[in-house]
């Protein structure tokens, strides 16, 4: 596999990791949690899955023909209180991921040297890619954040658990060495 197209299986694993990292923490919460404020003037998870969803249509639709600010993006009411109902809060995840894998789904590798805008600044698809897989990342351990925050002792780590590394590292140390993505074991 050429570089590029590793680059392209990679970041797309990347995103799918931080999906599912945000999903399984929203799965451990009681509806209520979704529009919890961990202080004044801090974002619920309800809040932060609205702002991702508006980057993530505003972004990634007719990613490589459009400005990534789209001029029918709200942003500032994505940090209002729109969804009020955990479905509400679930299908703006959904839409948002489903959105971004329909776009990054089908590029090839000659694309990654195209260029893309967001608010008129130029930029390559590939760093395009790294600028949006870092936001999602960040939001994603704020939501991380809360949930444990409201979880406490009860909390499912979603990596090697708290004083658990010897053991994790014993595992890995113990099998064989093999090619694979850090994500595989995350994905399952």
């Amino acid at each position: 596999m050429d570089s590029e197209q590793n680059y392209l299986t990679s970041a797309l694993r990347q995103f799918k990791f931080y999906e599912s990292l945000g999903k399984k923490t929203i799965d451990q919460l009681e509806p209520k949690g979704l529009f919890f404020e961990p202080a004044k003037d801090t974002n619920s998870i309800a809040i932060i899955v609205q702002h991702l969803h508006g980057n993530m249509l505003s972004r990634w639709t007719d990613f490589l023909t459009s400005d990534g600010e789209k001029s029918w993006r709200k942003r500032d009411e994505e940090f209002e209180v729109i969804a009020q109902k955990p479905e509400e809060v679930l299908k703006l995840w959904e839409d948002g991921w489903k959105c971004l894998y329909a776009a990054l789904e089908p590029l090839q590798p000659e694309d990654l040297q195209k260029i893309i805008y967001i608010r008129n600044e130029g930029q390559t698809v590939l760093e395009a890619i790294n600028r949006q897989l870092c936001h999602y990342s960040y939001h994603v351990g704020q939501i991380v954040f809360i949930g444990k925050i409201l979880k406490q002792e009860s909390w499912q780590s979603l990596s090697i658990p708290k004083n658990k590394s010897q053991e994790y590292n014993q595992t890995k140390f113990s099998a064989d060495k093999e090619r694979k993505h850090f994500t595989d074991e995350f994905l399952k």
